[in-house]
This record gives structure tokens, C-alpha cells and sequence, in this order.
């Protein structure tokens, strides 16, 4: 074993490798990644833990990955051409949820190969095929691998087939590894070295790198993770962000291995990060090129999109008084997170808080979960929706995330994102599967036979019809064997409307929703009586109304609370009743007209968590 490669400056690229592990969520990325730092000696046996390269308590207890980790191995092939020879691998592991494709996305562009993990128990999912495709648009070599192969109920044969068919490869060029136990990871890296290509770059040219993670660390400001593509990088040098124009002085260094080594520099092809002393994450965008300030690059390396939110929801604390400190908490989540972004709004009912735009479910519940562990917060997060574009009559254009930025007057068309939806599953489902998808407004664009017992199928849906419980259902009518993968897909003409949820004749704006026409009806009539149920009696009765305009759709009532005013009355003349009745009924009809309905902040929680979400109708076209 090669010592420490710290002290090592500026690697020959031809003894790099750099490379990337992607699967679909719970394959096993983690483990295996645990296994090549055992391995390679770069983590000593006492030190290791489960998911060493996850970093966060939350990702540890969910056993997903959240934030794709780098780090450098040193490595001598046991096998092949190169056996004996000193390497250096470079290694990513990502995330496998749909979510969080942006991290992949990134990871990808800073390196040559990929591992395309399989869990041979389950076979190819969704999320395994989108970030194959991802892999081979930018030129990946990719290497084909089973993992789990030591679970009673692995089929490796069987699964190994199938993968080959997809990567077009033969099924015994397809690895078989077990992340747990360490067979075959030994051989997967001498392939790595063998297959994967080394880095291509001018080691004469101006310093040219691309950023590709940053992350914030309370005491030394951001730490910016680089691929270096030409010439090199050293410390104290000025370097310039080629996007913005701004200026830093280099004050560190180093590679990831797996804790952070300062060294001499990074040349051609090496991964490793800067520290500046820069307080802002924004200075240190990902995808832009970092150069030298003097006699630096005039062409930025070409970068990828940013990414876009997908689903919007309001963040409010349960404390009004909590307002600065939600607010200091999303600026602190946004240094570590790109893909947050952030406005303030406010609710007639619930106060002053956030519209917050988050890249799916999954992404918004891991915010919100942070922002209540990390930050000690209580928060009430609205009913997810998405961003619709609303033509009025006149042609004004308005763009809609919350229904109540809903425009008044007269509506021309109303547009809603759609997305491309793949859906992989055991072929004895694909009725339910239809059936599902018919009845969230989905059109059928294509299905394949992966193998005699698995399909793809492909359906257009509106965004707003899988943000809610779409994925449960998907499961429990395949008892979980099915995987779901989607991408946005630009939008589509629909008939939408608002529905207003009034209490007392006035509308609480934290109730409105956007739905499909033919789905308002179920939604009126699930609100209200979800509200009767959860806001308490009050002297007069109060009627609760779902309302699309001036029109009432669902209506429920909450009962009076009535006092027995006939109770002093033993026997005696009927009229000494019935003025006392006339004069408690006008008292009730005073009461109504000038009384108000306050709505507990318990029965804000209850309507708009997620538990209630999951009883969203199925609106149909």
C-alpha cells in the first residue's frame, strides 16, 4: 500500500482515475463506498462506521444519501496490465432519490466513469435507468455491477442478463459484489483502473477548474470542491470565479481522503478543495470555472443548468415571535443547500413566514426536518403545490405559486408543468399501475419488456397530481415492487381552478387549493368536513363553505353551542318559554353577524400536514 498521496503534488493524470458510484436508492452506494475505504487502507479498521461518508444524522438514520461526498484512494491493482502500479482514485458516491438528480448531475461532470450499482435481490428501478442516461450523455465509461450477492434472495444470473441487455455488454462482464462483505471489490477496483479513462487536460495552459459541490463550515467560511481540468492550482494564489468576476485569495488547499489533507496544489484531473475565507456559498457557484486572477482563461468550461424548484409550500412558525430566527435558520440551510430557494410571504391566518421552493417531497420534508432539528424550530409548512402560468382576459401573463396570488377576473387558459414519469414494475401489476395513472390525468407515451417479467412504462403526468401521494399509492397497489423516476417536461393547458374554503362568509387563504375542475367537488367536500371536525363549537352556528368564485360547492355547518335558558322555568305558562327562546334566538343572529371565528393553531397543523395531504382527491381529466 502507497503511503499517504497528502504529500504528493501535482499526480501524473495518467495514474488518476476518477469515477462515481450511481444506483437507485438503498443499492447499497454507501456500503460499498465503506468497503473500497476499508480497503484501501485510507480508514483505519477502529475508525470505520456504517455510511462513513455520510455526514449527516439525518442521512444515517434514513439510510439514504442526501449530499453526494467525495474522496481520494490510493490504490495498487492486484490484476490486469497495471498490477504493482501506484494510482490514484477519485471517488464519488450519490444520492439514489429522484430529488436529489441535481447532486448527480454534478457529480458526473467531474468524472470519466461511473460504477452503475444493481441490487441483485431487486433488479434495475427507475432512478437506476435516469442516472444511466444521465451517465452516457456526458460520455461516461460505464462499468456494470451486482451488489448483495451474498442475500438469501439474490438472482444474480437472472438480474446480470437484464443489466447487460441495457448497457450492451455481455451478462459475464457484469461484476457481482456484496458491499457487506467485501467479495469482489477488490477486482471492481483493478477494473476501474483498466476501464475508466484517465484525465485529459494541458498542464502548461491557464489554471482552469470547475466547481462542482460547495459546502459551508462555520469556522472557515465556504469550502469549494474543484475537478481541475488545466493547468494547476496552488495556495496564496489570487483566483478569479470566471460567472461573477469576483476575486479570492487561495488560502488553502488540499484532497478529501477522507478527511481534508491540505498539499502543494491540485494539477490535471485531481479533485480536491479551496478554502477562501469567503462567508457567501452564492460566490462560489456550482458548474462556474475557477481561474487564475492574472493571466488567467478567457473560456469558462461549459457548466450545467442550476436547478429549478418543482413543488412550493409555505414555511410558518408555530411561534410568531420564531419569524428572525426561521429566517436566519434558511440562510444558514441555503449555504449548504443550492437548491433552496426562499421569499417572504404573509397569511392572513398563519402570519409571517416563507414561500420556499424545494426540488420534490422528499427534498421539502428533509428541509423542513432540518430546520426543526438543526435550528430547535416549530413549524406549520402548507398544503405543496406547483407553479402555474394564468392568462387573463386582456393577456396579462401572471405566474402563480401560491393560490393566493390567484388572479381576479376573467380567465383565458391556465398551464400546469407536466413531467415525464417512468415507472419500472413486475408485469402482473401493469393494470393497477394504468389504472393509477389513468386516474391522475396521465397519458401512456410508450411501455417495454425489460425481461419476461418486468415493464417500463412511460406516462405524462401534471406535476401537481404525483406531489402528493402518488408514489404511496404506486406502492402499495404493486406491495412495493415498483420504482418510480420522473423529469420535468415543460407544460400543458388544463382545467384549473381555485377553491376557497370560507369560514363565517370570509376565505382563510391557507386553505385555498388549485385543483383539476372535475377533482374540486371531492376536495370541497373533504376540507370541510375535515374542518368541522377540528375547529371547536362556537355561541352561533358558523357555516363552513368550498367556494370556486361566487359559487358554493361543499358546505358543512358547526352546531351552536346552546345555553338551556329554559332551565329556571318549572312548569308555568308556555309563552314565558317561548319569549325566553325568541330572545337567546336574536341574541344568536346579533352574535353572528358581528362574531368571529378564530381557527386554533392546532386545527391550522392538523389540516395541513402531510397526513392530511394523502387524502388529496384523485382528480380525473
Amino acid at each position: 500500500m502507497p503511503a499517504s498521496f497528502a504529500d504528493t503534488t501535482f499526480t501524473d493524470p495518467s495514474r488518476i482515475r476518477n469515477f462515481c458510484i450511481i444506483a437507485h436508492i438503498d443499492h447499497g452506494k454507501s456500503t460499498l463506498a465503506d468497503r473500497m475505504l476499508q480497503l484501501t487502507g485510507v480508514v483505519e479498521d477502529r475508525q470505520m462506521r456504517a455510511q462513513y461518508l455520510d455526514r449527516m444524522d439525518i442521512e444515517r438514520e434514513r439510510g439514504i444519501t442526501i449530499k453526494a461526498q467525495n474522496v481520494r484512494l490510493p490504490w495498487v491493482p492486484r490484476s490486469g496490465e497495471h498490477e504493482g502500479e501506484d494510482f490514484v482514485l477519485h471517488l464519488i458516491d450519490t444520492p439514489g432519490h429522484v430529488d436529489f438528480t441535481y447532486e448527480v448531475s454534478r457529480a458526473l461532470e467531474a468524472c470519466e466513469g461511473a460504477i452503475l450499482l444493481v441490487d441483485a435481490a431487486q433488479g434495475i428501478e427507475a432512478q437506476t435507468l435516469a442516472n444511466l442516461y444521465l451517465a452516457l450523455d456526458k460520455d461516461l465509461e460505464i462499468i456494470p455491477v451486482l451488489n448483495k450477492i451474498d442475500l438469501p434472495a439474490a438472482d444474480p444470473e437472472r438480474y446480470a442478463a437484464e443489466l447487460a441487455h441495457i448497457v450492451g455488454c455481455e451478462p459475464e462482464d457484469v461484476l457481482r459484489v456484496s458491499g457487506k462483505t467485501g467479495v469482489g471489490v477488490t477486482e471492481l477496483l483493478d477494473r476501474v483502473i483498466e476501464r475508466v479513462p484517465a484525465p485529459v487536460g494541458d498542464a502548461d495552459a491557464p489554471a482552469r477548474a470547475m466547481i462542482f459541490d460547495s459546502v459551508y463550515d462555520t469556522y472557515r467560511g465556504v469550502v469549494t470542491y474543484v475537478r481541475v481540468v488545466d493547468g494547476k492550482l496552488t495556495p496564496r494564489e489570487k483566483i478569479k470565479m470566471m460567472s461573477t468576476g469576483a476575486t479570492h485569495e487561495l488560502l488553502e488547499i488540499g484532497i478529501v481522503s477522507p478527511e481534508p489533507k491540505p498539499t502543494q496544489g491540485l494539477g490535471v484531473g485531481e479533485v480536491g478543495y479551496l478554502i477562501t475565507g469567503v462567508k457567501d456559498v452564492r460566490q462560489s457557484k456550482v458548474g462556474d470555472t475557477v481561474t487564475a486572477a492574472r493571466n488567467g482563461a478567457d473560456n469558462p468550461l461549459t457548466g450545467y443548468r442550476e436547478p429549478r424548484p418543482m413543488v412550493y409550500s409555505g414555511l410558518y412558525p408555530v411561534d410568531g415571535s420564531d419569524y428572525p430566527d426561521l429566517r436566519d435558520a434558511l440562510d444558514k440551510l441555503q449555504l449548504n443547500d443550492a437548491a433552496l430557494t426562499y421569499v417572504p410571504e404573509t397569511s392572513v391566518a398563519l402570519g409571517f413566514g416563507f414561500r420556499c421552493g424545494f426540488l420534490g417531497l422528499l427534498h421539502m420534508e428533509i428541509t423542513r426536518e432540518r430546520l426543526q432539528r438543526e435550528f430547535d424550530l416549530e413549524l406549520i409548512s402548507t398544503a405543496p403545490n406547483v407553479v402555474y402560468r394564468v392568462v387573463i382576459e386582456d393577456g396579462t401573463e401572471h405566474i402563480v405559486t401560491n393560490p393566493s396570488y390567484w388572479p381576479e377576473g376573467k380567465i383565458r387558459n391556465v398551464f400546469e408543468p407536466v413531467v415525464k414519469v417512468t415507472i419500472i414494475t413486475p408485469s402482473e401489476f401493469i393494470g393497477a399501475v394504468m389504472e393509477l395513472c389513468q386516474s391522475r390525468r396521465g397519458d401512456l407515451g410508450g411501455m417495454d419488456y425489460l425481461s419476461e417479467t418486468r415493464v417500463e412504462l412511460r406516462y405524462t403526468l401534471p406535476l401537481a397530481e404525483i406531489i402528493f401521494d402518488f408514489f404511496d399509492s404506486l406502492k402499495s397497489r404493486t406491495r412495493g415492487y415498483a420504482s418510480l423516476d420522473y423529469e420535468e417536461a415543460g407544460e400543458q393547458e388544463s382545467q384549473l381552478v381555485k377553491v376557497d374554503i370560507l369560514l363565517q362568509g370570509e376565505a382563510v387563504d391557507a386553505f385555498s387549493a388549485i385543483v383539476h375542475r372535475d377533482g374540486a367537488q371531492s376536495y370541497g367536500n373533504k376540507m370541510t368536513t375535515k374542518l368541522r371536525e377540528l375547529i371547536p363549537r362556537q355561541q352561533f352556528e358558523v357555516p363552513i363553505q368550498a367556494a370556486i368564485g361566487s359559487k358554493i360547492i361543499a358546505r358543512e355547518n358547526i352546531r351552536a353551542i346552546r345555553k338551556d335558558v329554559l332551565a329556571k322555568c318549572y312548569g308555568g305558562d308556555i309563552s314565558r318559554k317561548r319569549k325566553l327562546l325568541e330572545k337567546q334566538k336574536e341574541g344568536k343572529k346579533r352574535m353572528k353577524t358581528i362574531g368571529r371565528v378564530d381557527v386554533p393553531q392546532e386545527a391550522f397543523v392538523a389540516a395541513l400536514s402531510s397526513d392530511a395531504q394523502s387524502d388529496k382527491p384523485k382528480d380525473k381529466k
